[in-house]
């Protein structure tokens, strides 16, 4: 009873600051203000807005390609059509509990295509991996072009917990040097269980260095990262005020718009006061900026709950003869 009551404490707190978030920055807003955020959303070219949805069309199809390269290794080739409906729930899911896409789509094709979850879910970890390096490449690049503007919209000077993360670091060093001498060492059932499944957790992680395909792998985790920042700066062309942003301005909203996304699900409430702030520090009136936000967040957003529940319902249809 305990576990579900904390599994619903963390479900519900997201969305709950989300929806605070999105009635504390309306609740700011002037009747004049709403007015003209409302005009930015009815005269904005949304011939951009959709070019952005099939720029992320683009990058779910990429990344659904890219994952074959990581089943391959382990003697698995579910179809692509799966692939892509996996992905796509998993974002949907994530909508609704953070983190769990990812088990999602890998149940998905553990259902679908008889392959081991815990090898599938290793394969996942694997391009987490990836993902996480070409998105920190790109705060990299966002403080080179930016470095007084983006540190200090992220971290306050008077920041001195630099000695507790270091004394937190150490506990936990300590404490899963003891939890693996304890899996090691265990022949508990249920520690045999965990073994296996990190066995097949490390067997998915080193997919990577056994493709054949290594160059069309690192192309792909390039090419849907590339996608997203388009998705990003086509938008900018929806609005006349956004329109002159240089590509420094891109990178930086594009980072903290990102960033935003760890704090709610699917960035709900957080996206757009997280970008608007960020484009306010290059000149643009807070008003579009807000509308900027707010037709980017929702724009993706859509494009989540259609396709992906599009694909929670042609998934057991397309694989009827296999459920």
């Amino acid at each position: 009873m305990k576990i579900n009551s904390k599994k619903i404490i963390f479900t519900l707190l997201p969305i709950a600051l989300g929806v605070f978030l999105i009635w504390y920055s309306l609740s700011k807003l002037k009747p004049n203000d709403i007015e003209a955020i409302k005009t930015s959303f009815k005269t904005a070219n949304y011939w951009w807005v959709a070019c952005s949805l099939f720029l992320g069309i683009l990058s779910h199809l990429s990344r659904a390609y890219r994952w074959q390269f990581m089943l391959d290794p382990l003697g698995y080739k579910p179809k692509f059509a799966n692939n892509v409906m996996a992905v796509l729930v998993a974002y949907l899911v994530n909508l609704i509990v953070p983190r769990a896409g990812e088990i999602a789509r890998a149940t998905t094709v553990a259902k679908y295509e008889n392959i081991p979850f815990e090898k599938a879910f290793g394969t996942i970890v694997s391009e987490r991996v990836a993902d996480a390096i070409m998105l920190l490449s790109i705060m990299a690049l966002a403080f080179v072009y930016q470095t007084e503007l983006l540190s200090s919209y992220l971290f306050s000077k008077e920041d001195s917990g630099t000695g507790y993360t270091w004394y937190i670091l150490g506990i936990l060093g300590i404490a899963g040097a003891i939890f693996i001498w304890v899996l090691r060492k265990s022949k508990n059932p249920m520690v045999l269980k965990i073994q296996t499944f990190i066995q097949g957790l490390i067997q998915g992680v080193i997919s990577i260095f056994r493709m054949k395909k290594k160059w069309a792998f690192i192309f792909h985790t390039v090419f849907i990262w590339v996608m997203y920042v388009l998705m990003f700066y086509v938008v900018t062309f929806a609005l006349p005020e956004t329109t002159h942003l240089a590509f420094g301005a891109i990178i930086v909203g594009f980072v903290v718009g990102g960033l935003s996304m760890a704090l709610t699900n699917g960035g709900l409430g957080t996206y757009p006061i997280f970008v608007a702030s960020a484009l306010t520090l290059y000149g643009i009136d807070e008003n579009p900026a807000l509308a900027f936000g707010w037709i980017m967040w929702t724009a993706q957003t859509m494009m989540v709950l259609f396709f992906g529940g599009l694909s929670f319902l042609i998934l057991p249809i397309y694989n009827k003869d296999r459920a």
